[in-house]
């Protein structure tokens, strides 16, 4: 919950984070313009239980918003709950390769290929891009696990859920 306007910078670090905000306007204080399905408000006067249906509403819209997939454009900018990565073009097609079966295993063997087509790279290569791959999508709530023996995984990450990933995030980026 967010006083508003008193607390607008918070409101604007809490959009930029892509996460659900219920703006509390203060008597004598126009409501702001709400454009984000992630966002509501209500009077600080109104009914504990007005305020309490907003927030439920508001909690259910970030639950299902979080089950929209990222998403990978033509000029290798990765989007996901909110958030975007700018990756160079090697990063970009190793992601696509990911993307393309989110969630499930994507071997070692198809990740060379859709890094180097014109060739299979030595193993440390493929390591590197990976590790390089995986700082990068931190900061879009995704994470790349290994499979052992098998290969890689890409998958979503709640940081809310999962404190590593989420401090990771806070304290590395």
């Amino acid at each position: 919950m967010v006083r508003w306007p008193h607390e607008a910078a918070l409101r604007q670090q809490l959009a930029d984070q892509a996460r659900a905000r219920l703006l509390l306007v203060e008597d004598g204080f126009p409501p702001p313009r709400v454009t984000d399905l992630l966002e509501d408000w209500a009077w600080t006067s109104s009914e504990q239980t007005e305020t309490r249906a907003r927030l439920q509403t508001l909690a259910l819209r970030a639950r299902s918003s979080r089950g929209i997939p990222p998403s990978l454009d033509d000029d290798g900018v990765l989007r996901h709950r909110g958030r975007w990565v700018p990756l160079p073009p090697l990063e970009c097609r190793l992601t696509r390769a990911l993307l393309d079966r989110l969630g499930a295993v994507v071997s070692r063997e198809s990740l060379g290929r859709a890094g180097w087509p014109a060739g299979a790279p030595e193993r440390n290569a493929l390591d590197v891009h990976v590790l390089r791959l995986r700082r990068r999508l931190v900061n879009v709530d995704l994470a790349i696990r290994t499979v052992r023996s098998r290969g890689y995984l890409l998958e979503p990450v709640d940081p809310e859920l999962d404190p590593e990933e989420g401090e990771h995030r806070r304290c590395c980026t």
